[in-house]
């Protein structure tokens, strides 16, 4: 069977550089043991690595060409082949339930997508490896105080540890892709609950990042009905702040004021 034909629609960069591969693939060493799910395999530059490992592995892809190449080229993962949509898969029912290390050479388009889909199941995913846009892995990995610094950056780094592990040039995919490459590490942490309503949590962190540029008591006067809040509650330190000077635990904080505030407005009506 002839090589498969990189798809734009799909986002298709294929790695081609063997010695990359295998460096992505030794990322998963960080959690042994556990099975290993990599996404979008494409034509196995990587898959092949990963198969090398003591582990069971299942891969998922979406493109039906590349499901025909992976049974034809690793007859021996056929039946660890799932064909299908990762964004849109129960994860609980891959590995029966059992945790596991996602990883893959991620399609650009989709990875912010991805990432929130493992913190839909991060008591499921305590690792998480793999290729992105170099420009998404430094706001994943940025610390506040940085202009890379926002949603990724707080939702993920409340739950998990990141590493950014490495930068990969264009040259090494098919076709090239007009940005660089990164590879990064995201470890899940010993935060069990934040300390604040969790749901909450992500509308503060959404709202404010969505306005980036302005105080805080601006950017979240839209979190109330007519942007009124008790007196004094837009007046104190923090509300002078922008988002991506708050820490994590600061946005834990702030999710509670906020919790506080409408509680207090709703004891008032």
């Amino acid at each position: 069977m002839k090589k498969v034909r990189p798809k734009k629609n799909l986002g298709q960069h294929f790695l081609i550089d063997l010695n990359v591969a295998k460096a992505i693939a030794d990322t998963v060493d960080v959690c042994p043991d556990l099975p290993v799910l990599e996404v979008g395999p494409g034509m196995g530059v990587l898959t092949q690595y990963l198969m090398e490992k003591p582990r069971e592995l299942k891969v998922v892809e979406i493109d039906r060409e590349s499901v025909a190449y992976l049974h034809q080229h690793f007859p021996s993962l056929s039946e660890k082949v799932v064909e299908g949509d990762f964004l849109r898969m129960d994860l609980r029912q891959l590995f029966d339930g059992k945790q596991f290390v996602l990883t893959g050479n991620y399609p650009y388009d989709i990875s912010t997508q991805i990432f929130f889909k493992m913190l839909e199941n991060k008591h499921l995913i305590p690792c998480c490896t793999g290729m992105i846009q170099r420009e998404v892995a430094q706001r994943i990995a940025s610390p506040p105080g940085n202009k890379a610094y926002g949603i990724l950056s707080v939702l993920i780094q409340a739950w998990y540890d990141v590493e950014y592990l490495f930068t990969v040039d264009e040259h090494v995919f098919n076709p090239p892709p007009k940005v660089k490459s990164a590879v990064i590490r995201m470890t899940r942490n010993d935060v069990e609950h934040l300390g604040c309503n969790e749901v909450l949590f992500q509308r503060v962190v959404k709202t404010v990042f969505n306005q980036r540029r302005k105080m805080l008591r601006v950017s979240l006067r839209q979190l109330f009905p007519g942007g009124q809040a008790s007196p004094g509650f837009f007046e104190s330190d923090i509300m002078t702040q922008r988002p991506e000077q708050l820490s994590i635990q600061e946005f834990v904080e702030l999710t509670n004021r906020v919790e506080g505030e409408f509680s207090q407005l709703s004891a008032s009506l």
